[in-house]
């Protein structure tokens, strides 16, 4: 058994979700990404004697509504606490969290098979932010300037219980969470503006063993790319420093990503630590039964339940049902197609293959491009028909993404309509075969997969547009003369 195999790693995460509210959690102060900084305080979030939070009854709606998504009890009665600690960008030294009493306990999602527990869900407002500036210190920086804008941003924490095994497993973990919270529309899963962001607890302890390792808690990470890597470096590291008779010692760690590395931040801290007690300024929040039946009837179609309709009613792949309802944005476009034509299977290919692979090469959204479910699907329409080829449609869908328009509009423009004509094709048959000796020996050999290299041939003969199906059949004609 190999050092690693004799090790089993114990992952928990803690990921939190900013709220879609248009105002902060306790205040009425804006929440847009993105503005000048300090130009969205108040003296509520701001922390100043005498004022008083204000509860702000969407985020506690979202709360419910997530719960509800994640298989969660929802709490009759939810009380917020007073989490003390001190940071300059935390300007009343407490935080507004809930504790003993969450709004959504004992949920679940399903990855791979497999359940992973949610111990709970509760709400929290946002702490500022620092922004270090200058080129001295040991951080790099020589002063530090604090952005409130953010503090009191309304936040969901989703806290899984130790059941995730493995760092790719963590990564599908949240990647399911964020998709979840999208099509919700509860938080709009923004990594790269701090939308979303998870802290990792990670241990390992022998095989067969029962109790815990020590745990170490893994800071702000905010891709999954750095969630994996920096799970799967402290794994080595913990292995590591047992191995050689070192001893783990519970810690916060920061991951640095261009090093590929975590490092010590500070002890970790214990419940006890931050002097948990009731918010003495909000009252018990009490939740009855008809609030939450109202929330629950506004719940969408969730990510397994739509690729299961997919599977089900559309006869998709389990793969590109899967690929399709990874983004909420694909699987709107591609139900709204759904609408227009029964040729789910080339919708779902065309999103797949060729839209995907330009949004991925620009990098934009589906949003950002001008190809609409009509267009798409009036393209999909002259396939069938015969009217166009393959090889001219993918010419249009990229004229579709960057003009929009009419797909029939195109071809009549651009006078791209197949030919079917034999005489033509046939004229551009006989010239790639003969110039072409070496491939035509290898299909009378017997080597038919050469044919492929002969459509394609033709096909650039004829700019895309003759019939493949004449193709074919012309081809194999001269061959056998």
């Amino acid at each position: 058994m190999t050092t690693k195999i004799k090790y089993e790693t114990v992952i928990g995460l803690e990921v939190h979700a900013q709220v879609k509210t248009k105002s902060k959690i306790f205040c009425n102060s804006a929440t847009e990404f993105g503005q000048e900084h300090n130009s969205q305080v108040c003296p509520v979030c701001l922390g100043y004697p005498g004022t008083l939070p204000v509860l702000n009854r969407k985020v506690v709606e979202y709360a419910i509504l997530a719960g509800l998504a994640l298989n969660c009890e929802i709490a009759k009665h939810s009380k917020f606490d007073r989490k003390h600690y001190f940071y300059p960008d935390l300007p009343k030294n407490i935080q507004i969290s809930q504790y003993d009493m969450p709004i959504c306990k004992n949920g679940h999602i399903m990855i791979n098979g497999k359940k992973i527990r949610i111990n709970r869900i509760h709400m929290e407002e946002d702490a500022g932010k620092l922004v270090h500036a200058g080129s001295a210190g040991i951080s790099g920086a020589s002063y530090s300037l604090v952005d409130y804008n953010r503090t009191g941003v309304p936040l969901l924490e989703i806290v899984s219980e130790a059941d995730i095994s493995s760092p790719e497993e963590a990564r599908f973990y949240v990647e399911k969470l964020r998709n979840i919270v999208k099509y919700l529309d509860v938080c709009d899963g923004n990594l790269e503006e701090g939308s979303l962001r998870c802290d990792a607890n990670v241990s390992i302890r022998p095989f067969g063993q029962k109790e815990l390792g020590t745990k170490v808690e893994i800071k702000n990470l905010n891709s999954f790319k750095a969630l994996q890597r920096s799970l799967e470096y402290e794994v080595d590291r913990q292995i590591y420093e047992i191995e050689n008779g070192g001893k783990i010692i519970q810690e916060t760690r920061l991951w640095k990503d261009d090093q590929g590395i975590t490092l010590s931040m500070r002890t970790k801290e214990e419940s006890h630590d931050y002097r948990y007690f009731p918010e003495p300024d909000l009252p018990i929040l009490e939740i009855d039964a008809e609030w939450v039946h109202k929330i629950r009837e506004t719940l969408p179609e969730l990510p397994d339940e739509k690729r299961l309709r997919y599977i089900e009613k559309t006869g998709l792949s389990e793969y590109d049902a899967s690929v399709i309802v990874d983004s909420i944005e694909t699987a709107k476009f591609f139900d709204d197609a759904l609408k227009l034509t029964n040729n789910a299977k080339s919708a779902a290919n065309w999103l797949m293959g060729d839209i995907t692979a330009y949004l991925k090469e620009n990098k934009l959204n589906l949003n950002d491009i001008k190809l609409t479910p009509e267009s798409l699907v009036e393209m999909i329409d002259l396939i069938d028909k015969g009217t166009i080829s393959n090889a001219i449609a993918k010419k249009i869908i990229v004229s579709l993404m960057e003009k929009g328009g009419s797909a029939q509009k195109i071809v009549e423009e651009q006078g791209l309509t197949v030919i079917s004509d034999e005489g033509q094709i046939l004229e551009a048959v006989k010239k790639v075969i003969k110039e072409n000796p070496g491939e035509v020996e290898k299909y009378k050999s017997g080597k038919t997969q050469v044919i492929g290299f002969f459509v394609g041939q033709i096909m650039k003969e004829t700019k895309g547009k003759a019939n493949p199906a004449v193709i074919n059949k012309l081809f194999k004609e001269e061959m056998e003369k």
